[in-house]
């Protein structure tokens, strides 16, 4: 099973894991959860549909990222996932 990682557990950034799956799943663990846990799903969900991905386990550790570095390290685990055939 090919599995990829991106980004870091430093303050202001996010640690990304994607898995192959025959679903999609995402889940979020958040420093800001209880404000900007939803958000953070959309921009997940969002730029997984942007990339036509649809069966993937996505899980995010959260420590205060803001919408364009959660998409970044999400676009380079999927990239580092695909070179990994």
């Amino acid at each position: 099973m090919k599995r990829a990682i991106a980004g870091s557990l430093e303050s202001n950034d996010a640690l990304i894991t994607v898995k192959e799956s025959d679903e999609l799943s995402v889940s979020v663990r958040s420093i800001v959860e209880d404000f900007f846990g939803d958000q953070i799903e959309k921009v997940i969900y969002d730029t997984l549909a942007e990339q036509g991905v649809s069966k993937v386990e996505v899980t995010c550790e959260d420590k205060g990222a803001l919408d364009y570095t959660i998409k970044a390290r999400l676009l380079t685990a999927l990239a580092r996932m695909e070179e990994s055939k």
